[in-house]
C-alpha cells in the first residue's frame, strides 16, 4: 500500500477530514467504474489509491478548497 501523508491531502479539502474522505470516495467509485484516471497509475493499483493520488497533484479538490488556495494565491500576488 502506498503511503501519502494526510498533511498534503487535507488542503485540498479544506483541512475536513469527513470531506476528503467524501471527495476521495466519490471518486473512487467514478475511477472503479471505468471513470478517465487523472494522474498514471499501474493497472493493479486499487481505484482509493488512485483517487488519493489525483487529490495530492490537485486534480480534485473541493470547490472550498479551491476558493480558499485562489484567495491566497491572490494574496501572495498582491504582497
Amino acid at each position: 500500500m502506498a503511503y501519502l501523508p494526510l498533511e498534503d491531502l487535507l488542503p485540498r479539502a479544506a483541512n475536513s477530514s469527513y470531506k476528503l474522505v467524501r471527495m476521495v470516495a466519490m471518486r473512487a467509485l467514478e475511477v472503479g467504474e471505468g471513470g478517465a484516471k487523472l494522474v498514471a497509475s499501474s493497472i493493479n493499483e486499487k481505484p482509493v489509491t488512485t483517487a488519493m493520488r489525483e487529490v495530492i497533484a490537485g486534480c480534485v479538490m473541493t470547490k472550498e478548497a479551491s476558493d480558499i488556495m485562489k484567495k491566497a494565491a491572490k494574496a501572495a500576488k498582491h504582497a
